[in-house]
């Protein structure tokens, strides 16, 4: 039997998933190909449409990957779950292409699973590229962090409690410990949990989907874990950044399909308002600046992005 499916969903990020597939392929002590020995290990990649060189680069240089090449971007949730029914592993690591994995934390994981059979998920240790750590581990969030964090109030009070709260700030990042849920850059999960719970909502598009997962699999009794002695460097958002606005109203729209799912819909709505205002502002901010001739370009395309995000009324379909 499969120990490990590593599940990637790539998107016109070629040069990075070249780069995280070799750091796969350097992990001590795993097995990608029949007849290797080590810990038995099955990489899948769902590439959703990818117009850059990823499809010829999978076939000439990665012939053990197990590739599903997608006619169109059906979005970071579908297409994990298109992977997660193709995998045979014990486990199910759901892997972003932007990451690199170091030394052998793909081996401590997936013994510290066998150590502790009532954990359904962990995350490792995120790092930045210069080697500081990323934050990776997070309470569930309250309605205070729904205003609070990753809004415009966030960036006028960036230490603000309920932030703070959300980031676990009050517990070193070098301690092992038990958690609501970790960032899905790197998440391992248990295939009985799995099973249990599902796998992604594919309401979300992309961004929160692992926080949901997360809250299902708390709800029916699994422990949630942040392991620092595996560590996984995250380049972060290099896929998204493609398509700024894009970004912005699949984050923020998730946020408020998050909130309507477990605090109902006067509380998303109350959300989803605030929201919508704050872009107001800052579209306004931005054309202030514009007109005074600060930055044109730059302000010309946040302009454009804002107004863009308000087109939306950060609204996912399906």
């Amino acid at each position: 039997m499969t120990d490990l499916s590593v599940l990637i969903v790539n998107w016109n990020v070629a040069p990075l998933l070249r780069r995280c597939l070799a750091s796969i392929a350097s992990s001590p002590g795993i097995a990608l190909r029949p007849g290797e020995q080590g810990m038995r290990t099955e990489v899948i990649v769902v590439d959703n449409a990818s117009q850059d060189e990823s499809l010829s680069m999978l076939e000439s240089e990665f012939p053990w990957v197990a590739v599903i090449a997608n006619r169109e971007n059906v979005g970071f949730t579908r297409a994990n779950n298109q992977a997660l029914h193709q995998a045979a592993g014990r486990y199910i690591l759901f892997l972003n292409p932007d990451t690199g994995v170091l030394k052998d934390a793909l081996r401590v994981m997936v013994a510290y699973m066998d150590a502790h059979p009532d954990v359904g998920a962990l995350g490792p240790q995120l790092l930045h590229p210069d080697g500081s750590v990323q934050p990776s581990r997070r309470r569930f969030p309250t309605l205070a962090t729904a205003f609070l964090e990753s809004t415009i109030l966030h960036q006028w009070w960036p230490e603000n409690p309920a932030a703070r709260r959300y980031y676990i700030a009050d517990r070193p990042d070098d301690e092992e410990q038990e958690v609501d849920w970790v960032v899905g850059a790197a998440l391992l999960v248990r295939r009985q949990t799995v099973e249990q719970v599902g796998g992604f909502d594919e309401r979300f598009f992309m961004y929160s989907e692992e926080l949901d997962w997360c809250r299902r699999a708390r709800l029916a009794g699994w422990r949630i874990m942040y392991l620092p002695s595996a560590q996984i460097i995250h380049y972060e958002g290099k896929s998204s950044e493609q398509v700024v606005a894009a970004r912005h109203i699949h984050f923020q729209a998730s946020k408020v399909l998050y909130f309507r799912k477990y605090h109902g819909k006067l509380v998303a709505e109350l959300l989803r308002a605030f929201l919508l205002a704050s872009y107001v502002y800052q579209l306004g901010e931005e054309a202030a600046k514009w007109l005074i001739g600060h930055r044109r370009p730059l302000r010309r395309q946040r302009v454009a992005t804002y107004f863009q995000v308000l087109r939306s009324g950060l609204r996912e379909e399906g």
